[in-house]
Protein backbone atom coordinates (compact mmCIF):
# COMPACT_ATOMS: atom_id res chain seq x y z
CA UNK A 1 0.00 0.00 0.00
CA UNK A 2 1.31 3.35 -1.10
CA UNK A 3 1.65 5.71 2.25
CA UNK A 4 -0.41 8.95 2.30
CA UNK A 5 0.80 10.68 4.44
CA UNK A 6 4.18 11.12 2.31
CA UNK A 7 3.05 9.48 -0.79
CA UNK A 8 6.50 8.16 -1.31
CA UNK A 9 7.14 4.98 0.95
CA UNK A 10 5.27 1.35 0.64
CA UNK A 11 3.92 0.36 3.81
CA UNK A 12 5.21 -3.15 4.85
CA UNK A 13 3.91 -5.43 7.49
CA UNK A 14 5.38 -4.81 10.96
CA UNK A 15 4.06 -3.10 14.80
CA UNK A 16 2.99 0.22 15.92
CA UNK A 17 2.63 1.47 19.88
CA UNK A 18 -1.23 2.79 20.36
CA UNK A 19 -1.94 5.40 22.62
CA UNK A 20 -5.45 6.02 23.94
CA UNK A 21 -6.26 8.76 26.12
CA UNK A 22 -10.26 9.39 27.10
CA UNK A 23 -11.22 11.48 30.62
CA UNK A 24 -8.73 9.91 33.22
CA UNK A 25 -7.71 7.19 31.17
CA UNK A 26 -4.38 6.80 30.02
CA UNK A 27 -4.34 3.19 28.03
CA UNK A 28 -0.50 1.96 26.08
CA UNK A 29 -0.76 -0.75 24.12
CA UNK A 30 2.76 -2.42 22.40
CA UNK A 31 3.29 -4.85 19.62
CA UNK A 32 0.21 -3.78 17.91
CA UNK A 33 0.15 -5.57 14.38
CA UNK A 34 0.74 -2.86 11.68
CA UNK A 35 1.34 -1.40 8.10
CA UNK A 36 4.30 0.63 8.48
CA UNK A 37 5.85 3.11 5.82
CA UNK A 38 9.58 2.82 4.87
CA UNK A 39 9.88 6.34 4.12
CA UNK A 40 8.00 8.31 6.52
CA UNK A 41 7.31 5.58 9.78
CA UNK A 42 3.61 5.91 9.68
CA UNK A 43 1.65 3.49 10.86
CA UNK A 44 -1.72 2.21 9.63
CA UNK A 45 -3.68 -0.11 12.29
CA UNK A 46 -6.71 -2.70 10.68
CA UNK A 47 -10.05 -1.63 11.10
CA UNK A 48 -10.89 -5.36 13.41
CA UNK A 49 -7.43 -4.60 15.41
CA UNK A 50 -8.76 -0.68 15.91
CA UNK A 51 -12.01 -2.09 16.70
CA UNK A 52 -10.54 -4.20 19.29
CA UNK A 53 -8.72 -2.08 20.56
CA UNK A 54 -10.89 0.42 20.72
CA UNK A 55 -13.35 -2.38 23.28
CA UNK A 56 -10.51 -2.86 25.03
CA UNK A 57 -9.96 0.87 26.21
CA UNK A 58 -13.88 1.35 26.74
CA UNK A 59 -13.26 -1.61 29.13
CA UNK A 60 -10.74 -0.22 30.94
CA UNK A 61 -12.12 3.15 31.30
CA UNK A 62 -15.03 1.49 32.83
CA UNK A 63 -13.15 -0.57 35.43
CA UNK A 64 -11.95 2.87 36.64
CA UNK A 65 -8.39 2.14 35.23
CA UNK A 66 -6.09 5.49 35.05
CA UNK A 67 -2.92 4.20 33.28
CA UNK A 68 -2.29 0.84 31.85
CA UNK A 69 0.45 -0.27 29.44
CA UNK A 70 -0.45 -3.46 27.62
CA UNK A 71 1.16 -5.88 25.29
CA UNK A 72 -1.18 -6.83 22.24
CA UNK A 73 -2.85 -9.79 22.20
CA UNK A 74 -5.06 -11.14 19.61
CA UNK A 75 -8.66 -11.92 20.19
Amino acid sequence: MKCVICRHGETRPGTATVTFTKDDLTLVVKDVPARVCQTCGEEYVDEDIATQLLQTADVAASTGVQVEVRRYVAA
